[in-house]
């Protein structure tokens, strides 16, 4: 069929008609989900006048929708006004149903973009139906014995709000359907025009009963030529819920349609715009092609590397080896399904926050490349300007007329001079390159040289959830002592009696008074290959603590281990225990730093990445493969997924990849060369840059996931027990008795753990309380969690101590697990970064040199001046501004984000899960009141005292920005 044309109404310019719509040959496809709608050619024609505007005049045979939605049943030739007016009555047995559609525009829309948008508002105009929508009834028709459909209808005013600028906009449309059409229980969407466009919500009310119907969408539409002919439906369901058993017969093919459309087939590579949901291992870290120094073994598949799975891309292997996935390139992204990216709030605000953080690095990234110098701290002064400078500033030459720093690229520019050449930054460098000063810093300097202070940041800083309760002495390794040396350690009672307030070692036990933060045999076996790396020292740690009268926990001694040379020699055994003397003094500092420094890669590999970020993304694969959006438990859970697959694709291909580069991911095509040249010597920015085991990271969290991790063990009661924190005692609250009172991480995690139980629970009941076989027969519940243990965590799937799913109680103790994961914990261990890692000497990302033995020339170094030696042990300006600038992106929340007690309104349309919902959110809100009263309480004195930061980190709300509080619902950053 031919459109003839007499002009195209709105155009400006003179633009080839045959360039607006690329579309097939008419024909009718009954496969196809709008098959009664027409599918136009536009004939090809020179190039179209520009005219006064004119009327369409199209000869059409069967059904065509015009703007309006209302069907024109005609097989003359029509008029079709440019406003896209429609001219028939209805029956008196029709039923008008009147719907609000709710889209969010992008903030940042390319100009190619915007070109098709103008274009799609001119088909629009010109009564082409652009955007169609059609209602799935919850009834089947008895005479066909399919589901109930509407006749297509096309969006309103879209044209019309072309040019309106808001973040979000409303349009209407409209069915015309029979008085026997039922209840609407989907909602097909199909997006003719050349962008695609978030939409939010359809809102529909019935002209019969004012009946209203919510379908929450909160999804990408891609348009049609994107997909196969005939292309997938997008189908929406409305906010009710059904498990499978109870699916409404008009819905049970589309249900199942839907999940499969969602699973794929496995192969080929994924697209951006694509929503496949699919497994694979890490074998995507290194770029062997670049050279063997990048090549990284893959994690998971294998009994060496064990891993969780991650989302496949299916992009093609290396050249140099074929099981291994070759990296996206320079200015691309990797693949997560399109649902799963930054909403565009998220995504402006990300960015922002990136680019901040990249002009934090710039000036010292430029001193290094241009002056080829690493540029040391010479003093603590130089990072205390880091806060009141900034670093342009602090990194002034201090000889002018030799202007040391000056570019040997751009002559007679300094660098911070250079810096504002930006056309981005300007005379506003300093602003830009000021880091925020840290809560810990503000509060007292020089806390972080304090041993009280060092103790409470195992309980209340940001890695609260590795001391363990010591039972026995001395503590004993679990490794090969032909390997790795001694498995006893050195620490002995005589060093250590003195400080137990009168009591001995073994009294000291009983009375469950000692602790030890013990990294021996996770580093031992990656120290030999560690201290080979350049600019890289480290030791195997262990740290002992007693709890004293005053509830305040001290340091007693710290074994500083080296595996023997040879196997079967002695390693080396160092032991360090406080002293006022100023050589004691000094060396206990550097040993402090050293366990810091074990300590923080730790906390971003293992407590942050490996069990929040890592073993949480199976979790969501599964749920979108699985579970429907139709089922009560994924209504339940998609608040808790949100974003995570979108920030662990960014991780994979920047912060745990092998010379992964920020800088590079950012587009400067049209950036002045300047910026270009800027953005190249920011260079890489990556764990591995930034932590003592450098290309190890990676393996020694594969190495933790195999020897430690559990899922039964990730409940925060089971993890306190483990750890021998807590003991089970039910004249306790929530069940607990702590071992140590003051412990504000499993203190305030109790107050959320219980809450999110009981929030569970109630909700749990509600769709599994009836029936105690409701649990084991629903089949999609079942293949989630099969899924979840056999797939997701393969190299883990026999393992005894997985749980069952066979009652309610079973999908009670999984669902709040899984919640703790991703909001508690994963607070806990990721918004007070900044606070305690933003100030470098409290807790260094990495140590570069040994603790100095006597008798050697790092020994004199180090009398004549230990200041300076300790600060040369740290990360360099380079080092610490990459790491500063990570932690200060990673501690800021969002403007919208959603915190535990927080959901997107009309989420479900079941009252009494509304209601429970709402006793959830009350809880929360007593959660904050008793979090404040804690923090007011002078006995509690690991939150409170002079200089001591209150301990918020598991305050439920907090606004945007580096707040040092705030539960986000999901690993949304």
């Amino acid at each position: 069929m031919v459109l003839s044309t007499r002009s195209v109404v709105g155009l400006q310019h003179s633009i080839p008609v045959e360039g607006l719509w690329q579309r097939r040959i008419f024909s009718l496809d009954s496969r196809h989900p709008f098959s009664d709608t027409v599918r136009l050619r536009v004939a090809p024609k020179t190039r179209s006048r520009i005219v006064p505007p004119l009327e369409v005049v199209t000869k059409i045979s069967m059904p065509i929708c015009s703007t309006s939605g209302r069907v024109k049943q005609t097989e003359r030739t029509s008029t079709v006004q440019p406003g896209g007016s429609s001219r028939f009555s209805n029956s008196p047995k029709d039923l008008i149903l009147k719907a609000i559609v709710t889209v969010s525009r992008k903030p940042r829309p390319s100009i190619s973009e915007q070109v098709l948008d103008k274009l799609d508002a001119v088909a629009d105009r010109m009564g082409f139906a652009n955007i169609l929508l059609r209602l799935v009834s919850k009834e089947i028709d008895p005479k066909t014995g399919v589901e109930k459909r509407s006749k297509p209808s096309a969006l309103r005013d879209w044209a019309e709000k072309v040019n309106v600028v808001a973040d979000k906009l409303q349009y209407t449309v409209e069915w015309t359907v029979p008085m026997d059409f039922g209840s609407p229980g989907a909602i097909v969407v199909l997006n003719n025009h050349h962008n695609e466009f978030y939409l939010e919500s359809v809102s529909i009310r019935s002209s019969h009963n004012g009946e209203a119907t919510y379908f929450p969408c909160n999804s990408w539409i891609q348009p049609d030529k994107l997909s196969t002919y005939p292309p997938a439906e997008r189908v929406f369901f409305s906010n009710d819920v059904h498990v499978p058993s109870a699916t409404p017969p008009g819905l049970k093919i589309l249900r199942e349609k839907e999940l499969k459309a969602l699973r794929g087939d496995g192969k080929g590579v994924r697209k951006d715009w694509e929503r496949i949901y699919d497994y694979a291992t890490y074998n995507d870290l290194g770029d062997p092609d670049k050279g063997s120094d990048l090549a990284r073994p893959t994690l998971g598949g294998n009994s060496k590397l064990p891993y969780p799975r991650r989302c496949r891309t299916g992009r093609p292997p290396t050249k140099t080896d074929p099981n291994l996935e070759s990296r996206v390139e320079v200015g691309g992204r990797i693949y997560v399904p399109r649902d799963e990216c930054f909403d565009p709030i998220k995504e402006s605000t990300f960015i922002d926050s990136c680019m901040k953080g990249l002009m934090h690095k710039l000036a010292p990234a430029m001193l290094t490349r241009l002056t080829d110098k690493n540029f040391e701290f010479s003093s603590f002064g130089d990072i205390d300007k880091l806060y009141s400078e900034g670093i342009a500033s602090s990194m002034r030459p201090k000889n002018s007329e030799t202007n040391e720093n000056s570019s040997g690229i751009f002559p007679g520019y300094s660098v911070p001079n250079l810096i504002r050449q930006l056309p981005f930054i300007g005379n506003s460098s300093d602003s830009f390159s000021k880091y925020p000063l840290p809560e810990l810093l503000s509060k007292d300097k020089f806390a972080w040289m304090r041993d009280e202070e060092f103790g409470r940041q195992m309980l209340a800083g940001q890695n609260p959830s590795t001391i363990e309760r010591l039972k026995v002495f001395p503590p004993v390794s679990e490794l090969n002592p032909e390997v790795y040396g001694n498995r006893e350690s050195a620490i002995t009672a005589e060093q250590i009696e003195g400080e137990l307030e009168g009591l001995t070692v073994e009294q000291a036990l009983q009375q469950k008074k000692l602790f030890i933060l013990d990294y021996h045999d996770l580093f031992m076996p990656f120290v030999n290959a560690i201290n080979n790396l350049e600019g890289r020292k480290t030791y195997a740690t262990r740290t002992l603590f007693f709890l004293d009268k005053e509830n305040i926990l001290k340091p007693l001694a710290i074994e500083l281990s080296l595996p023997p040379a040879t196997k079967g020699a002695q390693g080396s055994q160092r032991v360090f225990t406080p002293g006022n003397e100023p050589t004691n003094y000094w060396l206990w500092q550097l040993a402090k730093a050293h366990v810091c420094s074990n300590d923080s890669g730790h906390h971003q590999l293992v407590s942050h990445w490996l069990r929040t970020h890592a073993c949480t993304e199976p979790y969501i694969i599964a749920t979108h493969r699985q579970l429907s959006t139709l089922h009560p438990i994924s209504k339940f859970l998609r608040p808790h997924l949100r974003y995570t697959m979108e920030i662990n694709g960014a991780a994979r291909m920047n912060l745990i990849a092998a010379d992964g580069v920020i800088a590079s991911s950012i587009d400067t095509s049209d950036a002045d060369p300047v910026t270009k040249l800027m953005f190249k010597l920011i260079g890489t920015l990556s764990l591995e840059t930034c932590f003592t085991p450098g290309k190890y990271c990676m393996e020694m969290s594969s190495a933790v996931y195999k020897q430690k991790w559990r899922f039964d063990m990730e409940a925060l009661p089971a993890d306190l027990i483990r750890r021998g924190m807590a003991e089970k005692d039910p004249n306790c609250p929530h069940g607990l008795k702590l071992m140590i009172d003051d412990y504000p991480y499993a203190a305030d995690g109790l107050l959320l753990w219980s809450a999110l139980e009981e929030w569970v629970g109630d909700y749990v009941n509600i769709y599994y309380g009836q029936d105690a076989r409701s649990v084991v027969d629903d089949y999609e519940l079942q293949k989630w969690w099969a899924e979840i243990r056999y797939v997701g965590h393969a190299d883990k799937k026999h393992e005894p101590w997985w749980p069952q799913l066979e009652t309610k109680e079973d999908l009670v103790q999984i669902l709040t697990t899984m919640l703790w994961m991703t909001s508690g914990h994963h607070a806990a261990v990721n918004f007070g970064q900044f606070t305690y890692g933003g100030y470098i000497p409290n807790h260094p990302c990495l140590t570069r040199k040994l603790v100095p033995e006597e008798g050697t020339a790092e020994f004199v170094e180090f009398i004549r001046n230990p200041q300076s030696f300790f600060l040369s042990m740290l990360p360099n300006q380079e080092q610490a501004t990459v790491m500063m600038m990570i932690i200060e992106a990673l501690s800021a929340h969002s403007p919208d984000e959603e915190y535990l007690g927080e959901r997107k309104a009309r989420w479900t349309s079941d009252r009494t899960a509304l209601d429970a919902f709402k006793r959830f959110t009350d809880t929360m809100r007593s959660v904050e009141k008793e979090i404040e009263c804690r923090n007011k309480n002078s006995r509690l004195k690991n939150r409170n005292g002079a200089g001591v930061p209150p301990y918020e980190l598991l305050f439920p709300r907090s606004g945007p920005g580096i707040t040092g509080r705030g539960v986000p619902n999901s690993v949304s950053i």
